[in-house]
């Protein structure tokens, strides 16, 4: 996941909840969430119960370099920040508090409402973007990952990573319709045009799958191998397109006959949206400051868009 989207907060709260059902003991509990750079010179730092002394949890600190890393990163964004004129900032008219670190984000066709995925809560908010409130709090499931809205917007559908389930939630009344298992650990997800079916990415198990949504069923399985993540689908929703991020290629897949192409993408495919009537795919990277946009038929990189930091969730404006 990328930087600020809690995923501390998430493994912290985690680990508090074990220990004090006494469901594992601190032995068994390992925390990793620091990157390669700043493993070498890493410390740990032990967060023991003032009552007793025992330790609740141990956090692994990041190196100097990483630190050094990040404040660059910032140093860079404040400075395309400041390069905008006064009426482009003012833009940004308000903020809207949710319950929690936010991971994915999703809007209804119709512009209505908003929903936010909460990995560390294990649910979803609800956004009125009319009156730009908060509606509510949904429990969806464990480790909520991506959302996608129903064509009618009534409906949005979140995948929750933990438990391997698809939820289909109710944005106007607020609750769970139904939840689908599909997969061990799914993550992404696009829906076809007409609500009919989904189509999920497996991260964990390296399958993709078809989701009949009137039946509530896995119709198709697509066996990639290796870690998932972005998944798209082709205007004429012939062809799905999957980012294998764990073996470093983008793959497409013929809808009709289940033929796989894929070509190499290096390094780590990550997140992936198309752009529609164009013929082609957006593809970010999750370790290089950068975007590919590839065709969709030959699978060519056409050209590398660079960026700030990392390519986390895309999508095309009308």
């Amino acid at each position: 996941a990328a930087a600020g989207t809690g995923k501390t907060t998430v493994l912290l709260t985690r680990v508090l909840n074990y220990l004090l059902s006494g469901d594992r003991p601190l032995s068994e509990i390992a925390i990793v969430t620091f990157t390669d750079a700043a493993a070498a010179g890493a410390g740990t730092v032990v967060s023991e119960n003032p009552a007793d002394g025992q330790p609740l949890a141990a956090v692994r600190l990041q190196s100097r370099a990483d630190y050094d890393a990040a404040v660059t990163r910032a140093m860079a964004v404040q400075r395309s920040w400041r390069m905008l004129p006064a009426p482009k900032r003012g833009e940004v008219v308000r903020q809207i508090e949710v319950p929690g670190a936010v991971h994915h984000t999703a809007v209804s066709p119709d512009g209505q409402f908003a929903v936010a995925t909460h990995p560390g809560g294990d649910g979803i908010s609800i956004v009125d973007l009319d009156k730009l409130s908060f509606l509510g709090f949904v429990a969806t499931g464990p480790m909520p990952n991506y959302a996608v809205f129903a064509p009618d917007g009534d409906r949005v559908y979140v995948t929750n990573t933990s438990n391997g389930t698809l939820s289909e939630v109710d944005v106007v009344k607020g609750f769970v319709v139904r939840n689908i298992p599909v997969g061990e650990g799914p993550e992404h997800l696009v829906l076809n045009a007409t609500g009919s079916a989904a189509f999920v990415a497996d991260s964990d198990g390296g399958k993709a799958f078809r989701v009949d949504l009137a039946s509530g069923s896995v119709t198709e399985t697509y066996d990639i191998g290796g870690e998932l993540h972005g998944i798209g689908l082709s205007d004429r929703e012939a062809v799905l397109f999957v980012a294998a991020k764990g073996t470093d290629r983008l793959l497409s897949i013929d809808l009709a006959t289940g033929k796989q192409r894929s070509t190499n993408l290096s390094p780590a495919p990550y997140h992936l949206t198309t752009i529609p009537n164009s013929g082609k795919v957006m593809v970010s990277s999750r370790t290089e400051p950068k975007v590919w946009i590839v065709d969709q038929v030959s699978l060519t990189a056409i050209t590398e868009v660079p960026i700030l930091g990392e390519g986390h969730q895309m999508v095309v404006l009308p």
